[in-house]
This record gives structure tokens, sequence and C-alpha cells, in this order.
């Protein structure tokens, strides 16, 4: 006979702090007046459209919760009664631990919203891929992130283009690769991804049957559309820029343009350069230069942002560091370690085909949302105290 036992694992789970619960209050509110405006037919702007769209979301998930929440408690009430028929005991039983179920899951994508959005959040991306350290097999290693990425594309059916790709001179491997999504909201999933991911293996060509490490790095930046009504769109001015063209050059005679239809754009203010060959159009190359800087230089401004917010509050935010392996791929034992939330996978061929990679990014993700959320109480409490 079934039962369900709802741990106190399970139960905190669902738990949400009353300062959470409070701003949810707050944006049920703030919808209201919303409506009242729409009513009023008064124009809405870009941006508050992207808060209207939002809070919406805010609300239904809350309603939600609440509603599920009520449920829960109802069936326990029923299933208390002394006297229960045995047959309507076990649909109950069923019915809360699918409910149970429900209702972690709703907490989880609640309380990631409640809290402040990240900037940039409700963008597409774009993904650069590059080896780092452990040689050739750096190469191949950086090819097979890219690979996954486009699986996971795919599963979800986001759209996505290839902006750049180099292969390795010997077929096997990429010395370089920028992968777009253009899927919004993207950035927010696909930015935990960010930093170095290390991969454990035996080498195609070790005879010896040895273990190999080497790594790639992933850089995770917004899209910045290049549609000049966003309010957010970079105007650069005619000193910002030194644009300079050249012949493409490949491996074997592949693709190599007798023109300069090769871009580079170098921002002189950063120093940051983008160099495109893939097209055969200058104008083409162009204009992935100019989208790829435009990108680099929102995710520059954030750092900044991120670090003047961490002088100000004189302590540590948590954030991706480059320098940091995040994660580490094993071949020999099949396993996938996220070493930001110690999550561990012991399925390294679903992660790789994109089919479970999903898996660790909701546990990075959630990790992430816990430490805000305690760091945000920690701040009122804080507050409050002086």
């Amino acid at each position: 006979m079934h039962r369900t036992v709802l741990t106190t694992s399970m139960q905190e789970q669902t738990m949400i702090h009353p300062l959470l619960l409070k701003r949810a209050d707050m944006f049920k509110s703030e919808l209201k007046q919303i409506g009242d405006k729409m009513s009023s037919s008064a124009a809405f702007s870009i941006s508050e459209s992207k808060k209207l769209t939002r809070i919406t979301q805010i609300v239904e998930l809350y309603d939600q919760f609440v509603k599920q929440s009520d449920n829960i408690s109802g069936l326990k009430e029923i299933l208390s009664e002394p006297d229960l028929d045995e047959t309507l005991k076990e649909e109950a039983e069923l019915e809360l631990n699918m409910t149970h179920e429900q209702l972690v899951h709703t907490s989880k994508m609640l309380k990631a919203k409640l809290l402040p959005p990240v900037l940039h959040a409700d963008r597409p991306c774009l993904m650069e891929l590059r080896p780092g350290a452990g040689g050739h097999e750096a190469n191949i290693f950086t090819n097979d992130l890219l690979e996954m990425y486009i699986r996971f594309c795919q599963i979800n059916h986001w759209p996505f283009e290839i902006l750049s790709k180099s292969e390795h001179i010997s077929g096997k491997g990429i010395v370089e690769a920028t992968l777009m999504i253009n899927e919004q909201g993207s950035y927010d999933r696909m930015r935990h991804e960010a930093g170095v991911h290390r991969v454990q293996r035996i080498p195609e060509t070790e005879n010896k049957g040895r273990v190999h490490t080497s790594a790639a790095a992933v850089i995770v930046l917004p899209k910045i559309e290049v549609d000049k009504s966003d309010p957010e769109y970079k105007k650069f001015k005619n000193d910002e820029l030194r644009i300079d063209v050249m012949r493409a050059s490949g491996s074997g005679g592949q693709h190599v343009n007798t023109t300069e239809s090769a871009v580079r754009i170098t921002h002189l203010p950063t120093g940051i350069s983008v160099h495109i060959q893939d097209e055969r159009s200058q104008l083409r190359n162009k204009e992935k230069a100019l989208q790829i800087l435009r990108a680099r230089l929102a995710d520059l401004e954030m750092r900044h942002r991120m670090a003047k917010e961490r002088e100000q509050r004189n302590e540590q935010v948590s954030s991706v560091d480059r320098s940091d392996k995040i994660r580490t791929y094993n071949f020999p034992q099949s396993r996938v370690t996220d070493h930001r939330c110690n999550f561990t996978l012991y399925d390294l061929e679903g992660c790789l085909s994109g089919e479970r990679l999903g898996e660790v990014i909701d546990n990075v993700a959630g990790k992430e949302t816990n430490d805000r959320i305690a760091e945000l109480i920690s701040t009122v409490e804080a507050s409050a105290l002086h």
C-alpha cells in the first residue's frame, strides 16, 4: 500500500521567507496599478512592457504557490480524519505527493523571480569558447562543449547560429568558436556556464592509457540588439572605433578570399578587439563583429557595476570568476561535478548530449538563488538594526 511521507527536507524546499512573500504581495498590488493604467489607454514604453511581463510572471507563480499550498493543507486535513475510507486515503496520499512535487518546483521558480533581476537576464546571449591548458586535447574538448550547447539548444527548441568557428589545423577540435543563442532569456540560464571547464580522460593518442587533464574557457555575454530604439543601444562615436579590413585566411585553402572581407574592430577606450572572417561579405563580417563587441562591452559594464556594489557593501558578492574551474567532466568515472554547488551527476554521456545539462544548470542556479536570498535577508535585517 502506498504511503507518502513528507520529510523535513522536502517541506523546507517549499518554504519561502516572509520577506519574499511580502515582496510578492507588493508585486500583486503593483500589477493592479499597471492594469488600471492600461485600461486608461495610457502609452507604454519598452521598459514598462518588460516590467509588466516580469510582474505578471511573478504574480502567476505566486497565485500558483498559494493554490498548491492550500491544496496540501486540505489534503492533510482529509488524511487526519480517523474513519477515512482506505481507498480515499490512498487517493488523497497520491494527490498529496503529486501536489507537493509541483509545489517544490513552483517554490524554486518563485524564489528566483522574487529576487531583484540579474542585469540583462531577459536577453539572448553569445557564448565564446576557447581551449585552455592541455594541448591538442583541449581543442577537442572545446569542440565537445560547443556540440553540447548546440544539442541543448535543439532540445529546448532555441534558435541559434554559429557566428564564428576556427578549426584546429589537424581537423580535430577547434581554436575558438562563438555561438549566438537567439532565445529571449537564454542569457539568464546560460550565464551559469561561464568559467573554466575541466576534462579528465584518456586521449585517443595515449598508448599508455593515462588519464589526461585539459581545460576550456566558456564566456557568456548578453546579446545587445542593434535596434536603435532599444534604450540600451550603444552608439559609438567616430573616434571610438578602429576598423581594419584584410584578406581572410583559412586552412588548406578553403574559404580563402582574394578580396579584403575579414574585419577587425577595436574599441579604443577599452582596447577590446573583435576579428571576424567567416562571411565572404565584408559588411556581414562587420555586422557580426559589432554584435560581439556590443556584448563584450555590456559584460564589461556589468562587471564594473558589480565591483562598485561590492565596494559599497564592503563584502564579497558571489560572481563567476573565469579563472576558477567551475566543473569537471571525468570520463573514466562517467562523472560530471559542478564545484560551485557540489552537485555530481553520474551520466557524463547524458550531460554532453545536452539531455541532462539542464539538471546541472538547475542546481547551480538553485545555489545562487539561495545565496542571494540569504544575502538579501541579511542586508534587510542589518538595516533594521540601524
